[in-house]
């Protein structure tokens, strides 16, 4: 017979509390701000777990306030309150960061965290509740198998969330147990994470097969498996992305419902998708040749550097995506050994420096929306918009010159029977990237300008007549 239930509530902060993980929240945090940091980390961890989190927590900016908290455990910890009981938030996290919870959720009359020599987890959290509380007079709320220990000591055992294996080792425990489910992780989270919508941006690997006029029934099977390479790269850096971006996502009206920035997927499961997208991209890469794979290694690594720093200089952040762009095209050409023409990388890369400005802009008219003057995260303010919107502007109409004299190139008559159709496609062109500028001044536009025309009926009308003025002067 177990007896009255205890008076103190102690809660598990990572998985508990949190649909997080605080040492992955404060990792991420701090290499979005300096790469090196990852030296930093591996130094301190040679000292011990407690050491790496004291190290984090000195560098990361975590905003406490935006975090994804468990609401179910909240409202029983309010409930405990409520009825006259205590509650303390003990937690593996560094004694700064979990002061900076406990003050903002108010839940809690005692906060107890790791220092430096101690890393207040498993058997030395289950000694320091019972030296400071005593055995079996705390009830305790966890959520995995390293709470074992903590429970095996406690009054009542209140398992979050507990995995199947997890829950019968603590079933054979001698403590009453309490179970709370709230909201696991969905596949559909899963996917949302890979970003299958930006996918999109990977048919540009089918360019070079088309604008050569070399649409084989090999040249295809080569250009899908690069875009299927193209794809799980891509996503394998989305990640990545999103755990370096968490503060700034969750400030964010709508990138905070990205599945890592609103707890839908544990931080924990980030590194583990990451590689194995990697992997999966990287072994089609080697099939598909030397030269395929080093242009997707030059993409992953250009992504990564943008990722980690070079998203945050200004300028500079935009020339990077227009080349991102232009690497999916010369993907297609090395898998399927086409030669690239020069004007279609010329235009390659004016006309996606545009859409990559337009990007920025859209950004920067929402936050003057917002009333919000920095770009988190960027390098912007909103006093650049006009600049950026001239940048967006004339590169667009330097992609449609470049068009116009491609028209008039020997290269076109090889090609075409009547070229002079494709006059049509440089005019569709002015007219799709002045509107879309306009679009994005007026706060219509998307936060991406490709995923954006994909969606509006306009944009489709405009490429339905593009592909018909190629069709006619290459049939015509």
């Amino acid at each position: 017979m177990h007896p009255a239930k205890p008076e103190l509530l102690a809660v598990d902060l990572d998985g508990t509390l949190l649909r997080s993980d605080m040492l992955l929240e404060s990792f991420w945090s701090a290499l979005g701000r300096d790469w090196r940091v990852i030296f930093g980390a591996a130094k301190s961890l040679m000292t011990g777990r407690a050491a790496l989190k004291a190290y984090l927590s000195e560098i990361a900016d975590v905003d406490v306030t935006t975090l994804p908290y468990n609401e179910a455990v909240i409202a029983h910890i309010r409930d405990w309150r409520e009825k006259g009981g205590r509650t303390a938030l003990v937690t593996a996290t560094n004694q700064t960061l979990a002061d900076e919870i406990g003050a903002h959720l108010g839940l809690f009359d005692e906060v107890h965290g790791s220092d430096v020599a101690t890393n207040l987890k498993g058997p030395a959290k289950a000694k320091f509740l019972e030296e400071t509380f005593g055995e079996k007079s705390f009830a305790y709320m966890g959520d995995s198998s390293a709470d074992l220990p903590v429970w095996d000591a406690a009054g009542l055992a209140i398992a979050v969330n507990v995995p199947g294996p997890v829950r019968s080792r603590l079933g054979k425990l001698d403590v009453p147990v309490e179970d709370i489910t709230a909201g696991a992780p969905q596949m559909k989270a899963y996917f949302r994470a890979l970003r299958p919508h930006q996918w999109l941006k990977n048919v540009l690997v089918f360019l070079p097969m088309l604008t050569a006029h070399q649409l084989t029934g090999g040249n295809f099977m080569l250009s899908l498996l690069a875009f299927l390479a193209f794809s799980l790269i891509a996503s394998s850096v989305y990640v990545l992305n999103d755990l370096v971006d968490l503060r700034a996502d969750r400030e964010h009206p709508r990138k905070c419902k990205r599945p890592f920035a609103a707890g839908d997927i544990p931080i924990t499961k980030g590194t583990s998708m990451a590689g194995g997208l990697l992997f999966g991209g990287a072994l089609i890469s080697v099939f598909l040749g030397s030269a395929f794979a080093l242009t997707m290694l030059v993409y992953y690594l250009a992504t990564l550097a943008y990722s980690v720093n070079l998203k945050r200089r200004a300028i500079l952040d935009i020339c990077v995506l227009a080349g991102l762009y232009t690497l999916r095209i010369v993907a297609g050409g090395t898998a399927t050994g086409i030669s690239l023409s020069v004007w279609l990388l010329a235009f390659s890369i004016f006309f996606f420096f545009a859409l990559a400005a337009i990007k920025r802009q859209a950004e920067l008219v929402d936050m003057a929306s917002r009333g919000q003057l920095d770009a988190s995260g960027r390098g912007y303010s909103v006093g650049d918009l006009q600049i950026i919107s001239m940048m967006a502007i004339g590169a667009g109409y330097v992609s449609i010159l470049i068009m116009s004299l491609y028209v008039n190139s020997p290269n076109v008559v090889a090609l075409y029977s009547t070229p002079t159709m494709l006059w049509g496609i440089s005019c569709v062109l002015l007219y799709w990237i002045s509107r879309l500028v306009l679009v994005t001044h007026r706060g219509h536009m998307h936060d991406d300008p490709v995923i954006y025309a994909a969606k509006d009926r306009m944009s489709q009308i405009c490429a339905v007549v593009i592909f018909a003025f190629a069709l006619l002067g290459a049939l015509v």
